[in-house]
C-alpha cells in the first residue's frame, strides 16, 4: 500500500543536478512528469523538477495551497521544523554516513581497517 504521494506540500529530496541531497517542496503540479518546486529555506530556487530526479518523503506541510509564494513556504517550512525532523530520519542519517565515508582519506581508510581486525 503506498503511503507517500505526490501533493502540495508534500517535501521531497533532490537526487540530481546542481541541489542534489537538499530539501525542496512541491508547490504545483504542473503534469504527470513534472512538478513546480521550491525550498527558500534549503536555497532551492523555485523551478519545474521532474518527478525521476526526486524522492518523495513522509512528511507535508499542512495549509499550502498552489503557486503559495516563497515567503509562506519558508514560513511554514521553518515552523513546522523539518529540518530538524529530517535530520532525525534514518534515512538522512544513512546519507550522512555515505558522504563521510565517500570523503575519507586512505589513511582514514587504513585506520578503519585496523580496527575492524581488532
Amino acid at each position: 500500500v503506498f503511503e507517500r504521494f505526490v501533493e502540495i506540500g508534500r517535501v521531497v529530496l533532490i537526487n540530481s543536478g546542481p541541489d542534489a541531497g537538499k530539501l525542496c517542496v512541491i508547490v504545483d503540479v504542473i503534469d504527470q512528469r513534472r512538478a513546480l518546486v521550491d525550498g527558500p529555506s534549503t536555497n532551492v530556487k523555485r523551478q519545474s523538477m521532474n518527478f525521476a530526479n526526486v524522492s518523495l518523503t513522509t512528511f507535508v506541510l499542512p495549509n499550502l495551497h498552489h503557486s503559495t509564494r516563497s515567503k509562506k513556504v519558508r514560513e511554514i517550512f521553518d515552523s513546522e521544523k523539518i529540518l530538524e525532523k529530517w535530520n532525525q530520519t534514518a534515512w538522512a542519517q544513512k546519507l550522512v554516513r555515505r558522504s563521510v565515508r565517500r570523503n575519507l582519506t586512505d589513511f582514514d581508510r587504513f585506520k578503519v581497517k585496523r580496527a575492524k581486525q581488532k
